[in-house]
């Protein structure tokens, strides 16, 4: 079957998929294209080839792989959903191998057969897996415990669970959302992968609403391939623009730029073109060094109705939102469907913050084609004349001791997360839109000089190139 009537099924498949049920399932199907470069990247010397293609869709990735591995004793594949088995069979059909189709949920299978200790083990995996939340209290995170794998996501589950299948020197390609790279709810599945396997090769999309177009997925995917059992060594970097490859570049890394060492959180890099020299003085100091803490902004509003007041009053404090922040100016209140106060009282008083003195705040979620992943906001607290004030956890806030701290640090260090340096150095480590307070609590900043230097000529009007100016003339 050619890559044009492949694709053609795939959309008109794609058409016919129950659209609550896809969500449901997490399904985004692959496109030959990507299909074709992932399977290139399996080491072709393999004889007798057992490949495992777990949400298997309509069998684009085992064609590709089959393609590419041509010596193929048996191909498993797991898929639930009707009409994709359905056309997945008749795709194999016309390819000519020994195939299976399991029609189980994939979690429950695979941890019954890593159990069992008899079943089948892989040389070879390539998957593209459904990208759900698993909540801790579900079927699925309970079954994944039986065999040591904490994670938050079936895109994970489905990886970990597959590394444990494979056989030593066993190859995995997959296509996943870069999340899983940093934040804290990853960490077991980062640790247990690297302990596993060695990372081999990383390819970035630098536009994130290519690779699933179809489906109009905003995720910033990336396909990543690990070698179990193997020692690691250099890793390598690729990046194109979108799905079609055009413009493809490659390079390689020292394992040491993509998982830090004695990185207690096991982040995972990806450097790609000119990277920030970490060496520059700009990065020198940790948060504790400085004295600053970060933490969730902590007013989970949709606990607290009952203390939230559309507009202010006698008795409540500013709740604040990302939208009373325009051009990084504060206005407040604001007429918005979300509220502007929150009462004060007994229950809701232990989750204010003192307005006493500068706090300097970040967006947990930026928007999804947003230019800039880190925006930093000064609060000021003479523009707030009330004795405390609710952050919401849509921001990380900066605060020293859960409070205020001065002027001129504040500014100084709005400035540094407001800088196009920064956000190229959180890039390197961060695909996703999520900004977690974990990520920056592991980033390094200026020293205390520094950011005073920055502060006493930072302005919050202040245009980007203007920004960027200072950060020049401080390094």
């Amino acid at each position: 079957m050619n890559t044009e009537t492949l694709d053609k099924v795939r959309l008109e498949v794609n058409g016919r998929l129950d659209q609550k049920n896809k969500s449901k399932l997490g399904q985004f199907m692959t496109a030959t294209v990507i299909a074709d470069y992932m399977a290139s990247l399996f080491d072709k010397n393999t004889k007798n080839a057992k490949l495992l293609d777990c949400g298997a869709g309509i069998g684009s990735l085992s064609i590709s792989a089959i393609k590419v591995l041509k010596k193929v004793a048996l191909v498993d594949q797991w898929e639930i959903d009707p009409i994709m088995q359905e056309q997945l069979e008749k795709n194999m059909q016309m390819v000519g191998v020994n195939f299976s189709i399991h029609a189980q949920d994939f979690i429950f299978g695979a941890v019954e057969n890593i159990r069992s200790g008899s079943g089948e083990r892989y040389t070879h995996a390539i998957i593209n897996p459904p990208y759900k939340k698993i909540s801790s209290s579900s079927e699925h995170r309970q079954e994944l415990r039986k065999v040591g794998v904490e994670t938050v996501n079936l895109y994970t589950a489905f990886f970990a669970l597959s590394i444990l299948l494979m056989e030593k020197g066993g190859q995995i390609v997959i296509i996943i959302p870069r999340s899983f790279c940093n934040g804290p709810y990853y960490k077991p599945f980062r640790e247990m992968m690297l302990k596993e396997c060695s990372i081999e090769h990383i390819h970035v999309f630098e536009s994130r609403n290519k690779a699933f177009k179809d489906d109009e997925v905003l995720q910033e995917n990336i396909i990543f391939k690990v070698t179990k059992g193997k020692k690691q060594g250099a890793v390598e970097i690729s990046q194109s623009t979108d799905h079609e490859f055009h413009d493809y570049q490659t390079k390689s890394v020292a394992f040491a730029e993509v998982v830090k060492p004695n990185d207690a959180e096991v982040f995972i890099h990806i450097p790609t073109g000119e990277e920030v020299n970490e060496n520059n003085p700009l990065f020198s100091a940790s948060l504790s060094d400085l004295g600053i803490g970060v933490s969730t902004g902590p007013v989970v509003s949709h606990r607290m109705t009952e203390y939230l007041e559309k507009n202010p009053t006698a008795d409540s404090v500013p709740l604040l939102y990302p939208h009373h922040f325009v051009d990084r100016q504060f206005q407040y209140p604001k007429e918005h469907k979300k509220p502007n106060a929150i009462r004060v009282a007994p229950d809701s008083q232990k989750w204010l913050m003192p307005n006493s003195g500068f706090y300097v705040i970040v967006r947990r979620f930026s928007a999804k084609e947003e230019k800039r992943r880190v925006v930093a906001y000064i609060i000021n607290p003479a523009e707030i004349d009330k004795k405390w004030i609710g952050f919401d956890n849509c921001w990380n806030v900066f605060h020293v001791k859960k409070h205020g701290f001065d002027e001129v640090t504040a500014m100084g260090l709005a400035c540094f997360l407001n800088s196009t340096l920064l956000d190229g150095y959180f890039r390197v480590f961060s695909g996703h839109t999520q900004v977690n307070a974990t990520d920056l609590k592991n980033m390094k900043y200026p020293t205390m000089a520094t950011l005073q230097r920055l502060g006493k000529k930072y302005q919050s009007t202040m245009s980007q190139q203007k920004i960027d100016e200072l950060l020049g003339v401080s390094e």
